[in-house]
């Protein structure tokens, strides 16, 4: 009778086989249709990424089933590494995404962010050149500025300084309220020479420039980044008892493997 432990992890890595081959066709249509900078960034990833479960799984199918111990071997000590990295990572993004908050502005719907809230690390994150040029570019193309252009016509001051605006919208798509400028529409504002440095003059009513290269921006993406982060930190913990669960049952797996392959060798001796 084969071995519950080899049934699993060979159910387990089928099913893991089957989820790679769609992730790893929409990479390569990706790859293809990709027409903007930020999608040509996501598709190298998603690639290897369907390379890697596909790898990973079949070894460990063929492994398990086939009773290939060296294979289930090579698929266990991948599984032990992407547990010690996963672990790592979540550590991490905790530690990173410690610091930072919103701050309240009197009067207002939206909260403020301020660059220098945010941990060192993320801080050289986006103030590299080449990193932020990738970032404005995405955000660009998501056009997240999009809805409070749309609101331009006839829109009461009051009734925007009362929106809950995201942490992008409110760093990217208007300009600082210390820059006491005076308001027109969401994202078009009339500017005083009286303004403070900094983030005041980078403002521009274009829709293409707005406030995307001011450090509030750069803040705002940093939020936004936080709070992904720690929802991806909380759902690693889930995914790496899950791992650990499917480790564990590997080296039941492994073990089974070991004493069938070895059994022969001790036939027909007392």
């Amino acid at each position: 009778m084969f071995r519950l432990s080899n049934n699993l992890i060979g159910i387990l890595n089928f099913i893991t086989f089957l989820l790679s081959i769609p992730i790893l066709g929409g990479g390569i249509w990706l790859s293809h249709r990709a027409s903007t900078d930020c999608e040509k960034f996501l598709d190298g990833p998603i690639i290897a990424l369907g390379v890697f479960l596909m790898v990973v799984s079949l070894a460990g199918l063929v492994g398990s089933c086939c009773k290939v111990t060296w294979l289930l071997w090579f698929y266990l000590l991948v599984m032990f590494l992407l547990i010690v990295l996963l672990f790592c990572f979540t550590i991490f993004a905790f530690v990173v995404t410690n610091k930072g908050v919103g701050e309240v502005v009197s009067g207002k719907g939206y909260k403020e962010y301020k660059l220098g809230d945010y941990s060192n690390w993320l801080q050289k994150r986006v103030s590299n050149t080449k990193n932020w040029n990738k970032i404005k570019s995405c955000l660009s193309d998501a056009k997240v500025c999009k809805s409070l252009a749309e609101d331009e016509k006839n829109e009461p001051e009051a009734i925007f300084y009362a929106k809950h605006l995201s942490p992008i919208q409110s760093g990217c798509c208007k300009p600082p309220t210390s820059c006491n400028f005076t308001y027109v529409s969401p994202t078009n504002w009339t500017t005083t020479s009286a303004a403070p440095l900094g983030d005041c003059n980078l403002w521009n009513n274009e829709p293409t420039t707005l406030c995307f290269n001011c450090e509030s921006c750069k803040a705002g993406v940093l939020a936004n980044l936080k709070s992904d982060w720690r929802k991806v930190a909380i759902v690693n913990i889930i995914f790496l008892v899950f791992l650990i669960i499917v480790y564990s049952i590997g080296c039941c797996a492994f073990r089974n493997n070991r004493a069938d392959n070895g059994y022969p060798q001790y036939k027909g001796y007392p």
